[in-house]
Parts: structure tokens; C-alpha cells; sequence
């Protein structure tokens, strides 16, 4: 078929294509332009939150087999898988929160904590500093006694032992008849600054002396670690750097970031991730609004007030408290991922492929491979410290 353009030139009376194309989009009902706008904004917030209910559908909910990475001439390795049924298992995330970051966001405003409760007590550190260390009275657990295993939580960033997550881990390892104490780092958990001194992601050394402070006063009883996503580099830097000398008989480090300038990069590669950036940084400035009197001495306040992410937080705060040159200074030296090979004692590592944080990008796969006392134990779901499980979500994996 031709069109003559001269005819339809020449009579004004023959409609334009626009016009038919308008014409025809008219007779379509309204209702079916609602269905479509509500089909596209379903399929849009599917892909952005990164919602995985579809998959879950079609493995009917039976969720992911653990994948663990490990030295396999590693006896010690062998025997843990061998005994730990969870890692043999699969994790299945709560079917309603199919999507890193409703598990991460749920999490962090409903929590949903087990009942917990505290007796503090106060360290001082060798610099004057105060770190409040809380040990989890919990009335079912087994009878505490010198030998009974004492776990040492130590909270991510600007978390404390009031945190939803930190909660749940104590609860869980209470009622299975540990003795729980959580270390809160410094300038948290109602404790004020008693020094110049602030911790930030590479510091170590306030860990290291409560170290030696517990295994002083409990001699006799095994000394556990669990470090949670900035806890977790803190706590895997420190083995790295005391190899053998210390008294930690086992480890675990829950979502650790690893490297902390490849999450710094991907932190802000998307707009999802961003959201992330801009929380972080908000609770950063919160921590530093509870120490104003000593950071605005130390450190240029207004353009930590005016900071617009955790890197320009770092660059006008952390680098400037640490001594460090550049911010990429202060990230690449306080990055666990330079300390795995050299751990001594065993270490089990819990990443999810899905952290909206911590990316799976930065896991040193080949590191774990080849150290025969880790274990890495990866899931595809899980968030960030969320890891929900069970139709009421009541429970973390």
C-alpha cells in the first residue's frame, strides 16, 4: 500500500496517522491502562528491590543449599561440616520478605528482639577510654559456672548491644548454654568518651585488651568471638594480626565487608545501594552529634555535619581520627581481607550473595580455600544480618 502525500496534503479532512493512533488509544477502556500502569510498577519494584519470591515459588519454598568453600585436606574443616547440620542444610528466607532489602529494612525498624536483659560492666581502657561490656543474664540458661564457653559479640557499625540482630544472636547463644558478653565499641551504648580516642572499621586494639581482660578474670573457661559486618573486619583483622597469640579458641564473622574501598565503590553504584550509603551516614553523624564537645576539637565539624555520605564522613572524621593520609588510605589498611591467610584459630565465615552492604564481590574466596582453619559458608539470600526464616519471621537462620 502508498501513501499520496499531495492527497493527503491537498484534503485536510484525511487524518493523520497521530491522530488515528489517538483515535485508537481512546477506544482502549481506562481500566486497561490502570492494569498496565499497576503490571509495570509491580515488574519495577520486583527488579529494584531485588525481590526473589518468584524463584522461592518455584523451588517450593524449600530455599538454597548452604555452599561452603574450604581447604579440603582440612580435618578440622571436615569434622565441623561433618557435625554442624546447618551447614548442610539450605536456608530458606520468609516467603513475604523475598528481597534483600525488605529483610535488611525489616530488620533494622520492627527487629522483632527476643526479651533480653544486661549486667554491665565498665573497662577502661589503657588511653582512659570507656568501653561498656554487657554480659546477657538470660534465667533459662545453663547454670554458669568457670568453664562454662564465654562468646564475645562484637556489633557492627554504630550498633550496640540494644541492636535487634545483636539480640537475637545473644538470646540464641544463651539458650544453648553459652555465656554471652557484648563489647560496644566506643562512645556507644550510653557510654560517653572519656578519651580522644574513637574506633573506626581497622581498629583492633580495644578488642585485643578485652581479650585479655576476659580470659583474665574466667582463667579456665574457652573463649569465643562473633563480629558482625564492621565487627566481623575488626574481628578478622585481629586474628590476622595476632595469629597464635591469642586466646580465642574459635571464631565467626557474620557479613563482613572484607574490602572496605571495593564496598566503598559499590555502596554507591546504585540507586538502591545509595539509600544504604545515606542511612549510614546519617547514624555516623549521629554517633558524632553524642561526642560533639571532643570531635569538634579534634576534627572539622561543619563539613562533618554537612556530610552527604559515609566516604566524606570518613575523609572530614575517621581519616583525620586515625591519622590516616586519604580515605582510600584508611580503607585499604583497615581491610580484613589483608589479614585471612595469616588467621590461626578456627574462623567460620557467613557472607549472603544478596547483602545490599557488604558485596559478595569483596569475599576472598581463594584466601578461605587455602587457610585450613576456615570455613565459608555462603547463602544466595539472607540481607544484611537479616537472614529471616519461617512464615511469621519470628526467627534469624
Amino acid at each position: 500500500m502508498t501513501i499520496d502525500c499531495e492527497a493527503l496534503a491537498e484534503n485536510p479532512s484525511v487524518a493523520s496517522p497521530y491522530d488515528l493512533l489517538f483515535q485508537a488509544l481512546v477506544l482502549i477502556p481506562i481500566s486497561h491502562y490502570f492494569f498496565l500502569a499497576l503490571f509495570t510498577s509491580l515488574a519495577f519494584l520486583y527488579s529494584f528491590l531485588e525481590i526473589h519470591f518468584l524463584h522461592h515459588l518455584r523451588t517450593l519454598f524449600r530455599g538454597d543449599p548452604v555452599t561452603l568453600t574450604y581447604n579440603s585436606s582440612s580435618n578440622l574443616c571436615q569434622s565441623l561440616v561433618a557435625n554442624c547440620t546447618i551447614l548442610r542444610g539450605r536456608y530458606s528466607a520468609t516467603p513475604w520478605l523475598s528481597s534483600p532489602h525488605l529483610q535488611t529494612a525489616f530488620l533494622s525498624l520492627f527487629g522483632r528482639a527476643p526479651p533480653v536483659s544486661y549486667r554491665r560492666e565498665l573497662f577502661l581502657a589503657l588511653d582512659g577510654g570507656t568501653i561498656a561490656l554487657d554480659w546477657l543474664t538470660y534465667s533459662d540458661a545453663a547454670v554458669k559456672h568457670d568453664k562454662t564457653p564465654i562468646v564475645i559479640v562484637i556489633p557492627g557499625l554504630t550498633s550496640d548491644s540494644s541492636s535487634a540482630y545483636v539480640k537475637h544472636l545473644a538470646f540464641n547463644m544463651a539458650k544453648n548454654g553459652w555465656n554471652v558478653v557484648v563489647s560496644n565499641h566506643r562512645g556507644l551504648g550510653g557510654v560517653s568518651l572519656t578519651s580522644d580516642c574513637f574506633y573506626n572499621a581497622g581498629w583492633t586494639e580495644d578488642l585485643r585488651k578485652i581479650i585479655d581482660h576476659i580470659h583474665c578474670e574466667y582463667p579456665e573457661a574457652p573463649l569465643f568471638a562473633v563480629g558482625t559486618s564492621i565487627g566481623a573486619n575488626i574481628l578478622v583483622k585481629y586474628l590476622g594480626e595476632d595469629k597464635t597469640n591469642t586466646h580465642l579458641v574459635g571464631a565467626a564473622a557474620i557479613c563482613s565487608p572484607w574490602d572496605l574501598l571495593m564496598c566503598d565503590r559499590f555502596i554507591n553504584r546504585r540507586p538502591a545501594q545509595k539509600i544504604y550509603d545515606r542511612v549510614l551516614t546519617l547514624g555516623l553523624q549521629g554517633y558524632a552529634q553524642l561526642h560533639k564537645s571532643i570531635l569538634s576539637r579534634l576534627a572539622d565539624w561543619e563539613h562533618i555535619e554537612k556530610s552527604s555520605s559515609v566516604r566524606e564522613f570518613d575523609n572530614h572524621a575517621t581519616r583525620v581520627l586515625g591519622k590516616f593520609e586519604t580515605v582510600d588510605t584508611f580503607y585499604r589498611r583497615s581491610s580484613s581481607i589483608n589479614h585471612v591467610e595469616h588467621v590461626s584459630v578456627p574462623l567460620l565465615c557467613i557472607s549472603a550473595f544478596d547483602d545490599p552492604v557488604c558485596t559478595s564481590e569483596a569475599i576472598p574466596w581463594d584466601e578461605c580455600r587455602v587457610n585450613e582453619n576456615i570455613i565459608l559458608a555462603t547463602t544466595q539470600h539472607g540481607g544484611h544480618l537479616a537472614f529471616y526464616e519461617g512464615v511469621t519471621a519470628s526467627s534469624l537462620w
